[in-house]
C-alpha cells in the first residue's frame, strides 16, 4: 500500500501548470515529435492546435501556501443542491445518528497516499505510466471473503506486471476495492415476481433480497460497509507487502495462465519475455528478495454516491489544511450525478483527492471542459481522470471533439477507457451479459483515437473479478450465451472473469508495445539526422 509522506501544495493562479518535485511537465494532449509521428503513420492530416504552450519548455510556478481548496466549501455543502440518485429514508434522525458516529471513526485512508497517487496519475497524464483500475460492479456482504479479495488482487497484480513490460513504464494499479458498494438506478422502484419495491441500490443502502422491509434503506449498513472496507484494506495491505505480490510470483501466474490457455502460444513469447528479464535483473543484482520485487503500491477507488457516508468520511489535513474523503484514495462522479450544479459535483470540488470523471456519448465538450474547471481549477496533473465510456463506434466519433476541447482549454487530464458500460446487452435468457469482443474493440478504437489526436491513452477501467464467472460472452476460453446462468453471480453489472481480465491485459500490452516501438524509430530517425548534419 502507498504511504505518500510528501506533500503537495496548491498553487493560486487560475489554471497554471502544476508541477510535483521540481520536474517539467507536459499539458495532456499538446504535440510532441513523437505524437506527430503518430499522426503521419497513421495517414490522418489532422492540423493540432492549441499549440500556445510547448509542454517540454514548460517550468511550472512553485507552491503557494496550503489553504483551503475550493472557497465557500464545507463537508455539507452538497445539501443545498440538488442531489440524484439518493436513497430515502425513513426514519432521518437515525440517518444523523450515524453520519455522526462514522465521524468518530479512523480514515480508512490516509492524506499522503492520496497525494501519493495523484503524483503517479499525473503521470500517466503525460505517457509516462499507465492506469490500471478494476474490481467489482458492486462489493457486497453476502460475498464479503479473503479468497474473494485475494483472487482478484492477484488478477489485477498480473495484469499489472503484463501492462508494465509492453509499455515499459509503471503501471498505477487501483482497484474498485474496499467501498465500491452503492450503484445508480435507472426508477426508485422495481418489479420482482410481481411485487412492487425499491430497487435495489447497494448493500450500503439496502438489502436485495424480494421483501419489501429488506429493500427499505438502512444507514446501519452504511457502519458495516465500514468495518467490511477496513478489513479488505487491512487484507490488501498485507497482500502488497508481505510477500504475495512479489514479481517472481506474479510471472509465474502468468505463465501457467499461457500455458493453459486455449490460445496460450498467441501470448506466450510475451510471458517469457518478462520472465528473462526478471532473470537479467536478478544477474545485476536485484534479486527476488530486494524490497522493489517483494512489494508493490496499491490504492482504492469508489464512485462517490452515497453523500451521507463521504460526507461523514471526510477528514480535514493537518499538514495541509485541505479537505480529503478518506474513504478512498480516488472516488469518481458518475454518468447520472455529474449535472454541473449537482450536488456530487459540489461535494468532489472540495476535497483534495485524485478525482475521477465518467463521459459517455451524451457528454458534451463545453460541459466536459466547464466540469474540468469546476473539479480542477488549479489544473494540477493527476487531479482529474476523465473515464471514457462509449462503445467503439460512438466512440471514434465522439471522443475527437472532447480531447480537442479539452486541448484547446489548456488543461490537464488523464484519459481513461471504461469498455465496459457502452457494450452492455441482454441475452436471450434476460440477463445482462457484455461481449468480450465489443469491449477490445472500443480499446482498439480509444488507443487508435489517441494516436491520432496525438494524445496519451493514461489507462483502463475494467469491472473484473478474479473468479471463474460466467458474466461476459466471449475470450479465448468462450463463454457462450448457454453458459451465462451456471456461474452468474454478479450483484448488479456482467464483468469480465480472471481469464478474460488476463487476455485483455495482453491485448493491452500489444498496443502500448507498439506505441513505444513508434517512439523508439521516431528517436533512432531524429538521432540519425543529427550525426548526418553534422
Amino acid at each position: 500500500m502507498a504511504f505518500a509522506a510528501s506533500q503537495m501544495a496548491v498553487t493560486s493562479s487560475a489554471l497554471p501548470l502544476y508541477k510535483p518535485s521540481g520536474r517539467k511537465v507536459e499539458a495532456s494532449g499538446l504535440c510532441n515529435p513523437l505524437n506527430k509521428a503518430m499522426v503521419a503513420r497513421s495517414k490522418k492530416k489532422r492540423v493540432l492546435k492549441a499549440q500556445a504552450m510547448q509542454a517540454s519548455d514548460l517550468e511550472l510556478p512553485p507552491s503557494s501556501t496550503p489553504g483551503v481548496l475550493s472557497e465557500g466549501w464545507t463537508p455539507d455543502s452538497w445539501k443545498s443542491k440538488k442531489a440524484l440518485q439518493m436513497p430515502t429514508y425513513p426514519d432521518p434522525q437515525a440517518l444523523d445518528s450515524v453520519v455522526e458516529l462514522l465521524k468518530t471513526f479512523p480514515p480508512l485512508v490516509f492524506a499522503g497516499e492520496a497525494r501519493k497517487l495523484e503524483e503517479r496519475l499525473g503521470e500517466a497524464a503525460m505517457g509516462k505510466s499507465f492506469l490500471l483500475q478494476g474490481g467489482d460492479c458492486a462489493e457486497s456482504f453476502k460475498e464479503f471473503n479473503a479468497n474473494n479479495i485475494r483472487d482478484t488482487l492477484r488478477v489485477l497484480l498480473q495484469m499489472g506486471a503484463v501492462l508494465m513490460f509492453g509499455g515499459q513504464m509503471p503501471v498505477v494499479k487501483v482497484g474498485r476495492m474496499a467501498g465500491q458498494f452503492a450503484k445508480p438506478r435507472s426508477e426508485d422502484w422495481e418489479i420482482v415476481d410481481g411485487l412492487k419495491l425499491p430497487s435495489y441500490r447497494g448493500d450500503n443502502v439496502n438489502c436485495d433480497a424480494v421483501d419489501l422491509e429488506a429493500r427499505q434503506p438502512d444507514p446501519q449498513r452504511m457502519v458495516r460497509a465500514y468495518t467490511q472496507s477496513a478489513a479488505t484494506l487491512n487484507l490488501i495491505r498485507a497482500f502488497t507487502t508481505g510477500g504475495y505480490a512479489a514479481m517472481q510470483r506474479v510471472i509465474e501466474w502468468n505463465l501457467d495462465f499461457t500455458s493453459n490457455s486455449e490460445q496460450g502460444q498467441k501470448y506466450m513469447e510475451l510471458a517469457h519475455r518478462v520472465d528473462e528479464a526478471l532473470g537479467f535483473m536478478s544477474a545485476c543484482g536485484i534479486t527476488i528478495d530486494h524490497p522493489i520485487m517483494n512489494t508493490t503500491d496499491f490504492w482504492t477507488s469508489h464512485e462517490c454516491l452515497l453523500l451521507p457516508f463521504e460526507q461523514a468520511m471526510t477528514r480535514e489535513d493537518s499538514t495541509t489544511g485541505l479537505w480529503y474523503g478518506c474513504s478512498a484514495h480516488m472516488l469518481w462522479i458518475g454518468e447520472r450525478t455529474r449535472q454541473l450544479d449537482g450536488a456530487h459535483m459540489e461535494f468532489l470540488r472540495g476535497i483534495a483527492n485524485p478525482l475521477g470523471l465518467k463521459a459517455s456519448d451524451k457528454m458534451d465538450p463545453a460541459e466536459l471542459v466547464k466540469a474540468c474547471e469546476i473539479l480542477n481549477p488549479e489544473n494540477k496533473p493527476g487531479r482529474l481522470t476523465v473515464i471514457v465510456r462509449m462503445g467503439a463506434e460512438k466512440l471514434r466519433v465522439k471522443l475527437p471533439h472532447l480531447i480537442r476541447a479539452v486541448r484547446q482549454a489548456g488543461l490537464i487530464v488523464t484519459w481513461v477507457s471504461d469498455p465496459m458500460h457502452g457494450n452492455t446487452i441482454k441475452a436471450p435468457s434476460g440477463l445482462k451479459t457484455r461481449p468480450f469482443d465489443a469491449i477490445r474493440d472500443e480499446l482498439k478504437a480509444f488507443f487508435d483515437v489517441h494516436e491520432e489526436e496525438g494524445s496519451y491513452p493514461g489507462g483502463i477501467h475494467l469491472e473484473m473479478t478474479g473468479q471463474n464467472v460466467t458474466e461476459c460472452i466471449g475470450g479465448s476460453r468462450v463463454v457462450t450465451m448457454e453458459d451465462l446462468k451456471s456461474r452468474y453471480h454478479t450483484h448488479c453489472d456482467p464483468r469480465l472473469n480472471a481469464s478474460q481480465s488476463l487476455e485483455l491485459a495482453f491485448i493491452i500490452a500489444d498496443s502500448l508495445r507498439r506505441r513505444r516501438m513508434i517512439k523508439s524509430d521516431l528517436e533512432i530517425s531524429n538521432l540519425w539526422k543529427g550525426l548526418t548534419t553534422v
